[in-house]
């Protein structure tokens, strides 16, 4: 069994239903769900505000690669296209595997390209920390210490006061 931290966020069509499209295709897996941000686009600031949030998922019979498959068919099926001269560029659905644990709580790391856990620059966006907060208080980034701290200090402090929370916006079934 693992358990992951995912990071969700659209910024092209309906964003609040591609963030729900992907808490869906999640199912059963899915433990909890943050509240909704909304951000300004970070690493090419020529698009339109993200909506972003945070997913604790777990299940006894996947992996890390299994995380990311489940991540990769979520944004494909909100027909996501990626553009390699704009890697920052605006998407319909970015899904992100964040940190993966074992078991017995012990994280998973990893260095290879297609899947680095902890994700190499989680610990330098504030739209991945403070939503991950909601679901996970007292977490901990694996490798870089505790998520309250990270997104306490600078320059993060000052990126997360940009953090536009949406309380109108919920992900979770209304049922």
């Amino acid at each position: 069994m693992t358990r992951a931290v995912l990071s969700i966020g659209s910024n092209l069509g309906d964003r609040l239903a591609h963030l729900r499209a992907a808490v869906a295709s999640f199912g059963d897996a899915v433990l909890m769900v943050s509240g909704v941000y909304e951000t300004a686009p970070w690493g090419d600031a020529d698009q339109p505000a993200y909506l972003n949030a945070a997913l604790m998922v777990a299940d006894p019979a996947a992996g890390p690669r299994d995380w990311l498959a489940r991540a990769h068919a979520a944004e494909a099926a909100a027909g996501r296209t990626r553009d390699p001269q704009r890697r920052y560029g605006p998407r319909t659905l970015d899904v992100d595997v964040i940190a993966v644990w074992h078991e017995d709580g012990q994280p998973v790391l990893s260095d290879d390209p297609e899947l680095t856990l902890p994700h190499p620059r989680a610990q330098l966006r504030a739209f991945v920390l403070r939503p991950w907060i909601d679901i996970e208080p007292h977490g901990r980034l694996p490798g870089h210490g505790w998520l309250t701290d990270l997104l306490n200090a600078e320059p993060l402090a000052a990126d997360a006061l940009e953090l536009g929370p949406r309380p109108n916006l919920r992900l979770e079934s209304d049922a």
